[in-house]
């Protein structure tokens, strides 16, 4: 292998997949990356064997090659160098790096012991715009769990119901869905919640659509030059529409950096107790009450006024609060609960396309 790159496109191919070898494996070759020559262009790959990313960037290649090396080493060096050509050439497993300044040996793995994520013959395919798919991730990969041990819950459910399609994320005490799209059918996955986030990642700034592929048993997202594959999560995703009341007794309708703020302050009170903050909705004053009490430190009543319907207080987790608000868009919250064991739901009343819920605590 012996090829021509610049340091740019270099640099930014291996920060796309960097992230995804990790020293933690029991497979050393799994902390490296492969680099390979395809079809007249440089490839960088990495994978953990539940995720794969590829990353294709223009070079002039005079022979055809390839060889896996340190990632986390390419990654360090390769962003230090300055801009400009980099030369690759590869002699058994050692690749030399060359520029003006710097000559460098790297010490590699052959390519052939590195685990290839298989392919997706007789999948369905659909495009997707980013700038949707990126915010309806943004409003919900969080809600996901990290509990291992309920696996299902650790991924995000894509799927279609009466030609919509909807990404949603719970961890049983919130739960975030978004509509992403009015004319996709025959789509049910669940996707690991890592791996949203790496592809939220690398989509970045990218403009235009977004491909997917999907089976059984995996699937490829297509952003550009970049192609990410991850293995889908086994089981069933719980029927959480189900969960979602469709009318609420009591309700108030606010401006959202006043909801925020209020939060905020009463969060400062509430970290004794793990968070809690009890909401009251008060119809006469046409206001919103949070209340926090900390044994140790003091009390907090925080107010923010709005258009209350009905009335009655509910205890729910400040963190959680804040979370749902900051992914919100609007200027304006709509806030809704039934009982004080029942959910919750925020919303945009101008945006129907997104709900999140929370579920209250005992007070």
């Amino acid at each position: 292998m012996k090829l021509q790159v610049t340091q740019e496109n270099l640099n930014q191919a291996l920060n796309s997949v960097g992230r995804v070898a990790s020293g933690r494996n029991t497979l050393p070759i799994l902390s490296n990356v492969l680099i390979k020559t395809a079809n007249n262009r440089l490839s960088l790959s990495a994978t953990n064997l539940d995720i794969a990313i590829v990353h294709y960037i223009g070079a002039k290649i005079n022979e055809e090659g390839a060889i896996t090396v340190p990632a986390r080493l390419m990654q360090d060096f390769v962003g230090s160098l300055p801009s400009g050509v980099i030369e690759l050439e590869l002699t058994n497993t050692k690749l030399k790096v060359t520029t003006e300044q710097y000559h460098s040996v790297v010490n590699g793995i052959v390519a052939d012991d590195f685990p290839v994520m298989p392919t997706i013959t007789h999948g369905k395919s659909w495009k997707l715009d980013c700038g949707a798919l990126k915010k309806g991730l943004q409003q919900t990969v969080f809600a996901a769990s990290s509990d291992e041990t309920r696996q299902v819950l650790t991924g995000v459910f894509i799927h279609s119901k009466d030609s919509k399609l909807y990404v949603a994320a719970t961890d049983s005490y919130r739960l975030a869905e978004k509509e992403l799209s009015k004319s996709i059918e025959d789509v049910k996955m669940l996707v690991p919640a890592s791996a949203m986030n790496d592809l939220l990642r690398i989509m970045g700034d990218f403009e235009g659509e977004v491909n997917v592929t999907h089976d059984g048993q995996q699937v490829l997202f297509q952003v550009g030059d970049i192609e990410l594959t991850a293995r889908l999560v086994e089981g069933n995703y719980p029927d959480y529409q189900k969960l979602i009341p469709g009318e609420f007794a009591s309700s108030i309708q606010l401006s959202k950096p006043d909801f925020v703020n209020v939060t905020k302050v009463s969060s400062l009170f509430a970290r004794e107790s793990a968070g809690s903050v009890t909401i009251e909705l008060d119809n006469k004053s046409g206001s919103l009450n949070i209340r926090s009490v900390a044994s140790q430190i003091g009390e907090n009543t925080a107010t923010a006024l709005g258009k209350v319907i009905g009335g009655g207080s509910i205890t729910l987790n400040s963190r959680y609060l804040l979370d749902a608000l900051q992914v919100l868009t609007g200027d304006e919250v709509y806030f809704g609960f039934n009982g004080k064991l029942e959910p919750t739901i925020l919303k945009d009343p101008k945006d129907p396309s997104y709900k999140h819920i929370i579920m209250p605590l005992k007070s």
